[in-house]
């Protein structure tokens, strides 16, 4: 426990001491800003770009999937050093490092000439926006809320939706004609440049307790000199013991399948819809209800994982995920499709509360890095792995019907293994 800390060891900074609130409050603004600049390296975002790549660099859709699911996997695989570089390191450091290359990244992406270049480029993107820059900004926020981390953590996501997911595509889709697909790319890249490494820079600090503060602002006093501590004492697992325990696995397993199952029914959602006769145009509008139930049920379920266990909300993100899966089959009508979208909303917004707050939540905030790291990367295998079952069964049979129903039985599965969930023990 670090609350034994010693005055000669706190550090003094006048930026959190003069701000007349809780800093804590612009540790998440900084971290929510960081994790919508992610947008560059998503895949809501680049998305955008597949079909200029298919047209301009002359390479076949197939090709273009399979670079972006090869460089997702290779991306990925840094993340566990990227976090244990960011418990040695701290924040403020990795956040203007990652920022300052991902930006690189992005002006890089104007250059591509086709598809090897193509798919450094993906690696890169992936790997620091997608990956890196969402763990540091993550990892940021966590180190200042405990108690009420899924409530400021519901907040977060909120903003990011609606900035993010919300903004990001149309944004894109506005400069693309005015400055091509190649100049957005590196106005994205200068944003990070000029933004985000000189915000992460100027405002992130480490842990509330190097300043001599309480994670959640102010401690409860109660006029007896005794200060309210219950709810701040955590405890701490390293990444080796977190690895051992059923918890991480269970949790590590619903999460990279809720990532694996939403991604591949995005990816090829306007062929789902048009194989159930619905036009383009009802995919499309069906990621508006996507998006604001995505945010709501974000904000929604932050707040009740500060008083339920967590366990709930990732069981009911689960089968929910079932569900939708089991629904893509029979989208026959417009209202359903709509329904369809805000199922697949809720269990993404579950999804967003559980694995921003899970990791910190389960085994505490100092190899927080470490751990969120190893867990990124399996979330990210899932997603990377999300469109192809789907892809090849459409091939195959002409259809998805078979490929759904067969993947809807795993989050089923997995939804009710992490009901029986109990928060990690330490074996005597």
């Amino acid at each position: 426990m670090h609350h034994g800390q010693h005055a000669s060891s706190l550090q003094k900074s006048r930026l959190v001491t003069n701000v007349p609130f809780f800093y804590g409050w612009v540790i998440l603004a900084v971290g929510t800003l960081g994790v919508i600049m992610t947008s560059p390296g998503q895949t809501y975002a680049v998305s955008i770009f597949i079909e200029y790549f298919i047209q301009d660099l002359n390479i076949s859709r197939s090709l273009v999937s399979t670079l972006y699911s090869a460089g997702t996997l290779a991306g990925s695989l840094a993340l566990p050093f990227i976090g244990r570089e960011i418990d040695r390191r701290g924040s403020r450091l990795m956040m203007v490092f990652i920022a300052g290359i991902f930006g690189l990244a992005c002006i890089y992406m104007g250059w591509v000439r086709g598809p090897f270049t193509l798919a450094i480029g993906f690696v890169a993107i992936r790997m620091f926006g997608q990956g890196s820059l969402s763990l540091v900004s993550q990892n940021a926020m966590n180190q200042w809320w405990v108690r009420r981390r899924g409530t400021v953590l519901g907040l977060s996501g909120l903003f990011t939706s609606l900035l993010g997911l919300g903004a990001f595509p149309a944004l894109i889709n506005g400069l693309i004609p005015q400055y091509g697909w190649r100049a957005t790319y590196m106005l994205l890249g200068g944003l990070l440049l000029l933004v985000m490494m000189p915000l992460g820079y100027l405002f992130l600090r480490e842990r509330p307790e190097t300043y001599g503060l309480h994670p959640d602002g102010p401690a409860k006093s109660y006029g007896n000199g005794r200060e309210e501590e219950g709810a701040q004492v955590e405890d701490n697992w390293t990444r080796g013991e977190a690895v051992r325990t059923a918890t991480f696995w269970i949790v590590a397993a619903g999460l990279a399948t809720l990532a694996m199952m939403s991604t591949g029914l995005f990816f090829h959602m306007v062929s789902i819809f048009a194989d159930n006769g619905l036009a383009a145009g009802v995919a499309a509008s069906v990621y508006l209800p996507i998006a604001a139930t995505t945010a709501l049920a974000n904000l929604g379920s932050g707040a009740l994982v500060d008083r339920i266990p967590l366990r709930f909300a990732l069981a009911a993100s689960l089968l929910l995920q079932a569900f939708a899966l089991w629904m893509a089959q029979h989208l026959s009508t417009v209202p359903l499709a709509v329904l369809y979208g805000v199922v697949l909303g809720t269990a993404t917004g579950l999804f967003r509360t559980v694995s921003a707050v899970a990791w910190a939540h389960y085994f505490g905030r100092q190899h927080l890095g470490s751990i969120a790291g190893l867990a990124s990367t399996i979330l990210i295998f899932g997603a990377a792995l999300g469109p192809i079952p789907l892809g090849f069964a459409r091939d195959a049979l002409g259809n998805y019907d078979l490929a759904l129903t067969v993947l809807a039985f795993v989050p089923l599965s997995l939804g009710i293994a992490s009901l029986l969930l109990r928060p990690p023990q330490r074996s005597v």
